[in-house]
């Protein structure tokens, strides 16, 4: 097991205590909310510092009970039984710190969006697109989240061909960032008469939402384009040009956003755009931190098959950390918190054994 990092649990420390003495110093607008986020991730951090701390003292102070000589038996007996209780206390405070203080993903606490696009399999893909959707609408609504969807292309017998969608809420992407990549699923459709069994799959992405202080997009650096956007009857047809497609030049992303206002298109691509390129930085500083060791979970490749739902035995089973639940309709109800919570396990034991090795 890797040793606490000491030095950093004292800066930690040091840290909350200079926050906790600028904010008693009352509200000082955006000052004050960003040292409150702050504070309230560092609460349970530190609180268990101290603890850790406080038990550390206690063990020293038993440990001296039993050496001195003149400890009656009766105290020497109740001094080892505790020192046993805290021993054990000490190392499961000491497991849970080493998880709370491993480095921090930076776009964890953030909102996400979720882009999920038909594959293979045709009608069928377009339908298991939409049922994923559905799934992760009703995870977001259990955890209070707020689902807005920017764009959707229908399938011709219902589901989605794709649909991007914002989901609003604190840690949004810590819990989502490991569903990307490709989700199969194996079952009869309705217009099958003889009852086989058909496979087909749809893609997942999940991207944090980025601030503008997260990514620079520079005017010269894009290519905004405006065309006539194309309605589903007569009425709808918009008689100015509104669809926006925006190029970023440097790396040859392109978004585009087709609803009825202009300004809000632009507003939308580039609130796209900022997630892919922000994105495409942390996949980058990823590749190049884990070049040498590739996380267990999965590089967040989007080609990378991670989970499949198999409807006739109410299966579904994620590749990467060989789970297997039969619990189905539970799962596309959006009850994923099982699956979502030994992902991040995984990874968190996968930090673990790296930081122990060095």
């Amino acid at each position: 097991m890797a040793t606490l990092p000491l030095e950093k649990m004292r800066q930690l420390e040091t840290r909350f205590g200079e926050i906790e003495a600028r904010m008693a110093q009352g509200p000082e607008s955006d000052v004050y909310v960003r040292l409150a986020s702050e504070y309230s991730e560092l609460e349970p951090v530190v609180a268990a510092i101290r603890n850790h701390g406080k038990t550390v003292t206690e063990i020293g102070d038993l440990k001296q009970m039993l050496k001195d000589r003149d400890t009656e038996q009766d105290m020497r007996a109740l001094a080892e039984l505790e020192l046993a209780e805290l021993e054990e206390r000490l190392a499961e405070l000491e497991a849970q710190m080493q998880v709370m203080l491993l480095p921090k993903d930076a776009a964890d606490e953030k909102s996400a969006i979720l882009e999920i696009r038909a594959g293979t399999g045709g009608s069928e893909a377009a339908l298991f697109a939409g049922d994923l959707f559905r799934m992760y609408e009703r995870y977001a609504g259990s955890h209070g989240w707020k689902v807005e969807v920017v764009s959707a292309s229908e399938g011709e017998a219902g589901g989605y061909k794709e649909i991007v969608a914002t989901i609003s809420g604190r840690g949004v992407f810590a819990r989502l960032k490991f569903e990307s990549g490709v989700h199969r699923v194996q079952r009869v459709p309705e217009t099958e008469s003889g009852g086989r069994i058909h496979t087909s799959a749809a893609t997942v992405a999940v991207l944090p939402e980025a601030e503008e202080i997260d990514v620079e997009i520079r005017n010269e650096d894009i290519r905004i384009d405006t065309m006539r956007a194309s309605g589903a009857g007569g009425q709808h047809v918009n008689t100015t040009d509104s669809a926006v497609r925006i190029t970023h030049l440097p790396t040859g992303v392109v978004v585009t956003q087709s609803e009825k206002s202009q300004h809000q298109n632009r507003a939308r691509a580039m609130q796209l755009l900022r997630a892919r390129l922000f994105d495409m930085e942390r996949q980058k500083a990823d590749s190049e931190r884990s070049a040498e060791r590739k996380s267990q979970v999965g590089s967040g490749d989007r080609s990378e098959r991670i989970r499949t739902y198999n409807f006739p035995q109410g299966r579904v089973t994620d590749h990467r950390i060989n789970l297997t639940l039969y619990k189905l309709d539970r799962m596309m109800e959006g009850e994923i918190d099982e699956v979502v919570d030994a992902l991040i396990a995984d990874y968190q034991a996968g930090q673990l054994a790296a930081l122990s090795e060095t």
